[in-house]
């Protein structure tokens, strides 16, 4: 569907053009630009400049080969990507994911929506993001330690804590986080905060596990009592059942919500009573298990096969926290027929363009990713502060600045909203409210950025 403004069309036809096979990033292009419409019209400079023309051009893209030595003596090849997006505020800063469907059109379209997200932290951080079709299920912890070690030698050429600052994402944990930081040291002889999710041993930040979920958390709690509305006596589901997933489980059920399903990429589980977080983090963390495992816990839990089924379990409040165009036209319209109050996004674009009209147009509260997921990486800023000053802070500390700063969050996309014509869409506040401070950073610096 065409842009309706002649700039900002032109920019994405252009992009199409040059990009065909980018699927995934020309959604997540399509989606901020048609949220622009009104800033670019209201302030000539943008065009002039050409903002968006940059904005949606990394600054390096960066593709090479891992190779590693399996068990068997073997040696494999994967690909390793990292896209640094945009530094206009701040050094990029973006997870490395691990997984088998890992392209480069998968890590811009992380990359360009992590420019905005990081914006709207209020941290000084730009956007980058990274990773490799390696994926560490099924593999032995020599294996996962030996493919760490081959991507960081490629990867210390590229980042520094002044320059980019990598984190976890899907596949990437605490053990994948420690192997690479034992190789960047190894390699530069340095102990500094070049990766963030470190563990709490060696330089990581108390909280930074839970940030994700609980931010999430944080910011619909936030959006939902602007509406009159919050977790206490509601009905949750939540897809995934990783780190984001388990955390937010947590954090729902403190303010007074009731988990009653979660999936993982095979099926998903029904629990009328509620699921309990620590049953999902010992399957999930512990045992590396399939979500199915939970009925071996609490045998009057339900399971079925396929995840997309989730959809329709009946609930107020939906928190999409497993991977990118995981609820699509049809789902929504699940969504909306259960009676829900709103679906917040737990991970990346986990709506499609046609499930996100269905679920707006009924007038159900929507928060796009870059908003309501922006905990981890704010954390993760947290944590490069911690770092810088050699200091650690206490949980409850760090914790007390994510819930600050994921309300300040939902505030600033709510006025954005408000400002440009558009009061209560907060999916159009926060494309708006991410870009003006790197649109006017990089005005601010000239044709360099």
């Amino acid at each position: 569907m065409a842009i309706k403004n002649a700039y900002l069309n032109s920019v994405y036809e252009d992009l199409a053009g040059r990009y065909p096979e980018q699927a995934e990033f020309l959604e997540a292009v399509h989606e901020v630009l048609e949220t622009l419409v009104p800033v670019v019209e209201a302030d000539p400079r943008y065009e002039q400049q050409n903002i968006i023309g940059r904005i949606v051009e990394p600054e390096r893209t960066i593709l090479f080969r891992v190779p590693w030595v399996d068990d068997q003596g073997k040696v494999q090849v994967n690909r390793g990507y990292r896209v640094q997006f945009n530094s206009a505020i701040g050094p990029y800063k973006g997870g490395l994911r691990f997984r088998d469907n890992v392209n480069l059109s998968i890590i811009k379209f992380l990359g360009f929506e992590q420019i905005f997200k990081n914006s709207l932290t209020t941290l000084p951080m730009g956007g980058g993001k990274g990773g490799s079709d390696f994926d560490p299920k099924g593999k032995s912890d020599g294996e996962v330690m030996r493919f760490c070690q081959s991507f960081m030698t490629e990867l210390v050429k590229h980042i520094g804590p002044d320059t980019d600052v990598p984190a976890g994402d899907i596949g990437v944990g605490g053990r994948e986080i420690g192997y690479m930081y034992g190789q960047y040291k190894r390699l530069t002889n340095t102990h500094v905060g070049v990766l963030t999710g470190k563990g709490l041993t060696f330089g990581g930040s108390l909280a930074r596990t839970q940030a994700t979920g609980y931010g999430l958390c944080y910011f619909a709690d936030a959006y939902m009592k602007a509406n009159g509305q919050s977790f206490e006596g509601k009905r949750v589901v939540v897809s995934g059942s990783g780190n984001v997933a388990t955390y937010a489980n947590e954090k729902a059920t403190q303010l007074g919500g009731k988990v009653v399903a979660m999936s993982d990429s095979n099926g998903y589980i029904v629990d009328e009573n509620g699921i309990d977080f620590k049953i999902i983090k010992e399957i999930k963390e512990v045992k590396r298990e399939r979500i199915k495992t939970y009925l071996d816990y609490v045998p009057s839990a339900q399971y079925v096969e396929g995840c997309s089924g989730i959809w329709n379990v009946k609930a107020d409040i939906y928190l999409p926290c497993a991977t990118q165009n995981e609820i699509d036209e049809a789902s929504a319209k699940a969504i909306v027929a259960n009676g829900a109050i709103g679906v917040f996004e737990g991970a990346n674009m986990p709506c499609t363009p046609q499930a996100i009209e269905v679920i707006k147009s009924a007038g159900l509260l929507y928060s796009p990713g870059k908003a309501s997921n922006a905990g981890g990486v704010a954390t993760s800023g947290l944590e490069m502060s911690q770092n810088s000053e050699r200091l650690s802070w206490t949980f409850d500390e760090v914790d007390a600045k994510l819930r600050g700063i994921m309300e300040t969050i939902y505030a600033d996309c709510a006025a954005a909203a408000e400002k440009f014509g558009k009061p209560g869409d907060i999916q159009v506040g926060a494309n708006i409210a991410g870009f003006l401070k790197v649109a006017e950073a990089m005005l601010a610096q000239g044709v360099a950025y």
